[in-house]
């Protein structure tokens, strides 16, 4: 009687469908925490390259028993069995496991190589002084030695490291005022009268096109009008070039002297030098403060060096320009499609059928997007708007090349379904009392669409675009055939007219880590900013997509009432 019972029980508790709320929640809880650890991970391992590690010097014997001495920093520190360290010279490793540190260097131009594998067990005399100086460069990548003298015009000024210290601060930040009026000039000044002489070069084109074209010949005043702008952006040009050799002469003028690890003095100009510290003699206030500047420069500063260093800003100024000119044209046709499918269109077979084939396309793999954009957007619709509107440029492609409106206009097809498909679940949620109501009152069916139906499916739209912007965000292979490229010299958006350049091409934070984590020569280098750059990238998806939840919530708020009535 009892065992009947229990059966009764357990049948009674599988038929309530309790295990399978537990079985629900138990694979949230598992997704959540996996999410959540991955990110962690992610982020340890990409934040944690900006904080100031200390610095050692130690006497090393390699596996031919040479002693020399060593500086450096520690990047990785590992345990491997110590057989594998057999005939390499440290056969007399003790215990069953060795110390194995990858020791950045540093000094690329002097040693050949940034990064090095030693054996703990291999360093004497290890010591961390309080006067060892790291220092990042604009070319050649860290420096690592002791300051010895600073020169000014090739005449020492000051030597001994308390009397280089109060010097070496101001002549540092004159160096870099120096070289941000070097950089504005070049890329801003000297680019924007670059730009403009193209543009009357351009506009010279035109009037031989339109005398070969119709016969009507270049008057003179059209010559003289081009050739007037043209001098005066060639005086202003030359007035720039003459600034700017008077600011090398300038910033070459201070220099210091360093001693490196085997005991050579080498003169670095303070133009190549970015930062100058000693993590040895730091606080935990001081590297706390050097932490979040350098993770400020990380987002707000150009790459170097092959993208191996330096920031990231235009890689996160096009994915956010991409994804906001691809919201603007795929939400328009998104919705545009889905009133017609779910409004207008007559419900049968046909209609069913496009239905299935718009999921279909969801499930298209993206590069076969890619290679549709670069066949129809970048090569048939390009070419044929250079041909018609910018004749004067050719052989050179304006819009017949990769570029971000190509971009945009690949992945809005791509994620177009997805808005679709959201904006008519959207749509049928609507009461049909609703829309008679509207009718009744004596609003067209037009007016009733635009007035009542599709601000109350706002909410589903927007729901469409948060999926949209999820997945076009995170896209590398199409963008690969459609306009991304490893560096863009110029931004979309600048301000030289018509300021929005729809045809240039642009940096992505997922292509940028596709190239520094699989091009990159300098493997050691680069692997800790791919873990901030993938960080970078969750985040900045993650705010697009908060951006677009408040905005959704807010229209949700907004139309409770109508849904409700």
């Amino acid at each position: 009687m009892s065992t009947q019972k229990n059966i009764q029980r357990q049948q009674s508790w599988w038929g309530s469908g309790d295990p399978w709320i537990w079985l629900t929640s138990s694979a949230v809880t598992i997704s959540v925490i996996v999410v959540f650890s991955l990110l962690t991970l992610i982020a340890v391992r990409g934040l944690g390259h900006f904080w100031p590690s200390d610095a050692f010097m130690a006497n090393y014997k390699d596996d031919k028993g040479n002693t020399y001495r060593l500086i450096g920093e520690v990047h990785t520190h590992e345990k491997v069995p110590a057989d594998q360290l057999d005939g390499l010279g440290y056969d007399k490793v003790e215990g069953a496991f060795a110390d194995r540190y990858l020791v950045k260097t540093g000094n690329r131009e002097l040693v050949g190589l940034d990064f090095r594998w030693i054996v703990a067990q291999q360093l004497t005399d290890v010591e961390y002084p309080e006067t060892l100086m790291v220092l990042e460069r604009r070319k050649g990548g860290n420096f690592y030695g002791f300051l010895r003298s600073i020169k000014e015009s090739g005449q020492v000024v000051a030597e001994g490291h308390e009397r280089i210290l109060p010097e070496l601060w101001p002549r540092l930040e004159r160096a870099q005022t120096l070289y941000l009026e070097i950089n504005r000039i070049e890329r801003h000044e000297i680019g924007r009268v670059n730009y403009a002489l193209e543009q009357l070069r351009l506009a010279h084109r035109r009037l031989e096109l339109r005398q070969e074209r119709t016969g009507e010949p270049i008057t003179a005043q059209e010559l003289a009008d081009l050739e007037t702008q043209r001098e005066v952006h060639d005086v202003e040009f030359q007035k720039l070039s003459e600034r700017l050799g008077q600011l090398y002469q300038e910033i070459d003028r201070d220099s210091i002297t360093a001693e490196v690890m085997d005991g050579q003095v080498v003169e670095i100009p303070l133009a190549n030098v970015v930062y100058i510290h000693f993590p040895n003699a730091m606080g935990v206030s001081e590297k706390l403060s050097h932490y979040f500047m350098k993770l400020g420069w990380f987002v707000s500063k150009d790459p170097r060096e092959a993208n191996t260093e330096g920031g990231v800003f235009p890689a996160i100024f096009g994915t956010v320009m991409m994804v906001f000119v691809m919201s603007i044209i795929v939400t328009p046709f998104g919705v545009i499609a889905a009133v017609y499918l779910r409004e207008y269109a007559k419900q049968g077979f046909l209609t069913r059928t496009i239905r299935i084939a718009v999921n279909n396309l969801a499930g298209v793999p993206s590069i076969v997007y890619g290679v549709f954009g670069l066949g129809f957007f970048v090569y048939f619709l390009g070419g044929t708007i250079d041909q018609l509107f910018y004749p004067e440029a050719l052989p050179a492609p304006t819009f017949g090349s990769g570029g971000i409106l190509w971009a945009a206009l690949t992945l809005a097809i791509l994620t177009l379904p997805v808005v679709i498909v959201s904006t008519e679940e959207g749509l049928s949620r609507i009461p049909s009392s609703i829309r008679e109501g509207s009718l009744a009152l004596g609003a067209t069916k037009a007016e009733t669409l635009w007035r009542t139906i599709l601000p109350m499916a706002s909410p589903a739209i927007m729901t469409g675009l948060i999926l949209a912007i999820a997945r076009a965000a995170g896209e590398v292979a199409p963008l690969m055939l459609v306009g991304v490229v490893k560096l863009a010299p110029s931004l979309v958006l600048d301000g030289n007219y018509p300021f929005l350049h729809l045809e240039r091409k642009f940096m992505h934070l997922g292509f940028h880590i596709y190239d520094i984590g699989f091009q990159s020569p300098n493997v050691e280098a680069v692997r800790p900013l791919v873990y901030a750059t993938s960080f970078l990238l969750v985040a900045v998806i993650i705010i697009l997509n908060i951006v677009a939840i408040w905005i959704r919530n807010h229209l949700r708020e907004k139309y409770k009432s109508l849904e409700s009535a």
